[in-house]
């Protein structure tokens, strides 16, 4: 059943700039982006000396609860002022209440594709981020299989997957045959195969995002880069992360390649940072931006959220760009090389971003009373 009980109404949110105001006309697909897949309650513990050792209690500096698994990439396009629908199964306990809630009414998200299972409990994860990494637990059961409904996936102009090794998601196949452009990402392939054969569903993809270590196994390259070239024989474009080193990118059809150093910034908690990333990246790709722009922007998006406490609510929005673009060229030696790599954002933000709602930012607890 679409919906939950007793959903709190009230006002979502608008993002304050629309990167795709000078593409939208009146037949475009209700929809920017379509995504589906598992949503958690993350517990985040930060602040962290170490790795929690064995026989030993730990205290952490600080802590927060926020949606989390696609949820991370969900409000992340939702901030940068995409259209976003999401499908996905809510437990009918509090926690997949107030899941619910932050995203609906909290983002803007359009839940309409998704359900509420009575007497499913949300699946939860603990994350421990220290030293730069994380460590987490999760836990969690399958919800009950529902047959999809005739309108799922939605038309939309971008559909986000996360391919799984030796297994075909028939709505892929499906979404691209309404027209939607396919983003992709992978997980570790546990099996050990590393074939790209395996990946059946990439030949739908416009795009594939891949780390540097999973695109090298995929490929036998040498290199980052080689493994991006390689992976244009499978896909039209392919973009490899690079951790603290940035990222690469080739455009096979074009020949276009770029390469963006990452921003260094003092990190929090590295959670959902990949997500935004592909989420910024996604952004660019339908604002029709050259490639070293959208990567620059995934870059940029990325290295904002591991500033803030969480996956899904230390995504940054267009405030947060605003803010971080004046100050980048008022710090005194700024290299104007790196400065002139993030222009195209003067005709984006404006001078004056304001902000129109206060980001919601992970917070210790979930379920407050609220003062009338």
């Amino acid at each position: 059943m679409a919906g939950g009980p007793n959903r709190r109404a009230q006002a979502a949110p608008s993002a304050q700039v629309d990167p795709l105001a000078g593409l939208r006309a009146p037949a475009d697909p209700p929809w920017d982006v379509y995504l589906t897949g598992t949503v958690f309650l993350d517990i985040i513990f930060t602040g962290l000396d170490s790795a929690p050792v064995r026989g030993t209690e730990s205290w952490a500096r600080g802590m927060g609860s926020s949606p989390g698994g696609v949820a991370n990439m969900a409000t992340a396009l939702a901030r940068l002022g995409l259209k976003t629908s999401l499908a996905a199964a809510f437990g009918d306990d509090h926690y997949g209440e107030y899941c619910w809630d932050a995203l609906e009414h909290g983002e803007g998200i359009d839940l309409s594709p998704s359900r509420t299972v009575p007497g499913w409990h949300s699946p939860v994860t603990v994350s421990m981020a220290y030293e730069g990494e994380r460590t987490m637990v999760s836990h969690g059961h399958e919800p009950p299989p529902e047959e999809p409904a005739p309108d799922c996936p939605p038309r939309a102009r971008a559909a986000i997957a996360s391919l799984v090794p030796g297994t075909r998601a028939p709505w892929i196949a499906q979404a691209a045959s309404k027209g939607a452009r396919i983003f992709a990402d992978v997980g570790w392939d546990d099996t050990g195969a590393w074939d790209l054969a395996g990946l059946a569903d990439l030949e739908h993809c416009e795009a594939f995002l891949p780390n540097a270590q999973e695109a090298m196994r995929y490929t036998g390259a040498e290199s980052p880069r080689e493994a991006a070239h390689a992976l244009t024989e499978y896909v039209p474009v392919a973009v490899v992360t690079l951790g603290a080193e940035g990222a690469y990118a080739v455009d096979g059809g074009t020949g276009e390649t770029a390469v963006v150093p990452a921003i260094a910034v003092e990190a929090l908690d590295p959670t959902g940072a990949g997500d935004v990333f592909v989420a910024g990246f996604v952004a660019g790709t339908l604002a029709d931006w050259p490639l070293a722009d959208r990567l620059a922007f995934a870059g940029l998006t990325a290295a904002l959220s591991v500033q803030e406490f969480g996956g899904s609510l230390s995504a940054p929005g267009w405030a947060e760009i605003g803010a971080w673009w004046r100050q980048v060229q008022s710090l005194e030696q700024q290299d104007p090389e790196a400065l002139r790599r993030y222009a195209f954002l003067a005709d984006l933000v404006p001078e004056d971003v304001g902000r129109p709602w206060p980001l919601r930012r992970a917070v210790p607890t979930i379920g407050f009373r609220r003062s009338a």
